[in-house]
């Protein structure tokens, strides 16, 4: 057995990507049994910026670049896998990951969503929905990580949104 302690955790960003009509961007991973969902993530490269990283991964994930940043949480989140998954996800090199979370405005079209742009595609299914409707979905073990992060995300979003909201349909 692996002693989780010893690894590191992987550096992470996670994308609350929102829509004009305030609705989250959620996407269903088609490489795990039950149908999990989640917002877009994804690793940071060696030298990477955490923006840019995010900008990256939602271009690999979903098929689109076409959002800003309204606002980043400050602090990083982290979190352990399962046993289960300790030697195995993630390459087997990593007890977790910590997570910079951003809030982005999607400013494209639906039709921009790509989720067949990276081999192999990570999601076979995605959606926009109410924030808190995520948590009514399967998360897998990351349930009670989105029940204390969404409601911050989605706050932040809606401080934010009022200029964006308003200059994006100027």
């Amino acid at each position: 057995m692996i002693d989780s302690q010893s690894l590191p955790y992987r550096p992470n960003v996670g994308i609350a990507l929102f829509n004009r009509e305030g609705k989250l961007f959620i996407a269903r991973r088609h490489d795990l049994p039950g149908g999990i969902w989640q917002c877009p993530q994804g690793g940071i490269d060696d030298d990477e910026a955490p923006q840019t990283a995010a900008l990256r991964e939602m271009g690999e994930e979903i098929g689109t670049q076409n959002a800003c940043i309204l606002a980043e949480r400050a602090e990083w989140l982290s979190y352990d896998l399962p046993q289960q998954l300790i030697g195995k996800a993630l390459g087997g090199r990593f007890r977790g990951q910590t997570q910079k979370w951003f809030v982005m405005g999607y400013e494209g079209e639906d039709a921009d969503i790509r989720l067949d742009v990276h081999e192999p595609a990570e999601f076979d299914a995605w959606e926009w929905v109410e924030p808190n409707a995520l948590l009514e979905r399967n998360l897998g073990f990351k349930k009670a990580l989105y029940a204390n992060l969404i409601p911050e995300l989605a706050g932040l979003f809606q401080a934010a949104a009022k200029d964006w909201v308003r200059t994006s349909r100027a």
